[in-house]
């Protein structure tokens, strides 16, 4: 059974739930997770310092921070969104507000599943893999 709860540790209203619940389900659905909690938690951008901080030793604001909590064979994990990022980021790529925190889910849960970013190529793989779980 895959579970995603989606919580909003903001002031702002109306952010995506249910069509993030779907997309993650997706993403885990087709790299074989069938068994899954995972929970995407929006939160401002002094939270998401705080959180890089402590526990990446980064002393910046980012967009996106997943944390791997898996054990055994379920796949556990946690996904921090900073709406307030992802608002810069949606006016910057001229897209809406919805659709940037969409795309910053499924690139956690790419995460989750294991991708990672940490080069031009694997970059470049992860957006696209972004775009296909989007219907972009």
């Amino acid at each position: 059974m895959i579970v995603v709860n989606v919580f909003n540790d903001t002031e702002r209203k109306r952010l995506p739930r249910k069509h993030i619940q779907e997309l993650l389900e997706n993403v885990f659905n087709k790299y074989g997770f069938n068994n899954a909690i995972v929970n995407v938690i929006y939160v401002d951008d002094s939270s998401i310092l705080k959180i890089n901080k402590d526990f990446l030793k980064h002393n910046f604001v980012t967009d996106v921070i997943t944390f791997d909590l898996t054990e055994k064979e379920e796949l556990l994990g946690e996904i921090y969104i900073s709406a307030d990022t992802a608002e810069k980021q949606s006016m910057e790529y001229n897209v809406s507000l919805s659709n940037e925190l969409k795309r910053l889910a499924v690139h956690g849960a790419l995460h989750l599943v294991g991708f990672n970013d940490s080069d031009e190529k694997s970059r470049k793989k992860m957006s696209e893999l972004e775009n296909k779980f989007l219907g972009i």
